[in-house]
């Protein structure tokens, strides 16, 4: 697939402060050393383009892993993002995911809670303490599909790196398409069949809570 997407086709909520796309699976946020296509470019070519002279502004509060899809939370105002900023750091910003794997827990409705510790280019699990581990916690509640699927739907607390994909291949279920962590089965090019489908936040203005969910999914 083609990493240029039409920005305004994944518009999901967008005002003067705000602007909430859906990032396709394969698309990565923000530039990178090789120069690969990423959201953050093409988000700032689609408000220039809706503002033509305007000087703009806008940066991402948060990342998706390249192979994930799912909602990415921007600002249009510098004055804001400070505040948006602390709603993550603080964990207030309420995030949810799903996934599909081949396998699942005998306990289908329930908390991981592990430690992660970032090794070269993975994260890897870990069920004590150790030094330069961060403690890692997520809800889920299982759902068969067919075809031998299961459907998680996933509460993320704390989102550290690859913690989802790590944290679910520690317990024996990879999620599809994540050969980085042992998956077998294939899911789509560049993607894996993990979505960041709801983001609930305050409006850093009004402070009124804002729910966005996404029609895509890994259904």
């Amino acid at each position: 697939m083609s990493f240029f997407i039409s920005v305004k086709d994944h518009v999901l909520f967008e005002d003067d402060f705000l602007l909430v796309i859906h990032k396709p699976a394969g698309l990565m946020v923000e530039p990178d050393r090789n120069n690969h296509p990423n959201l953050l470019q093409q988000v700032q070519k689609y408000l220039k383009a809706k503002t033509p002279g305007e000087e703009i502004y806008v940066q991402h509060i948060h990342r998706l892993d390249r192979p994930v899809s799912g909602i990415i939370l921007f600002t249009k105002q510098r004055s804001v993002l400070k505040n948006l900023s602390e709603q993550f750091a603080e964990r207030s910003v309420k995030k949810y995911y799903q996934a599909l794997t081949n396998h699942a827990p005998e306990q289908r409705k329930g908390t991981l809670q592990n430690w992660l510790r970032k090794e070269k280019k993975k994260a890897v699990i870990y069920d004590q303490e150790i030094a330069y581990a961060e403690n890692v916690v997520l809800d889920y509640e299982i759902t068969t599909k067919e075809k031998n699927c299961f459907l998680w739907d996933i509460e993320l607390h704390t989102g550290k790196y690859h913690q989802i994909r790590a944290q679910l291949a520690h317990i024996g279920c990879p999620i599809i398409g994540d050969v980085t962590y042992g998956a077998t089965q294939p899911y789509q090019s560049d993607g894996i069949a993990l979505c960041a489908c709801k983001l609930i936040f305050h409006h850093p203005l009004t402070n009124d809570e804002i729910c966005i969910e996404s029609a895509s999914s890994v259904r």
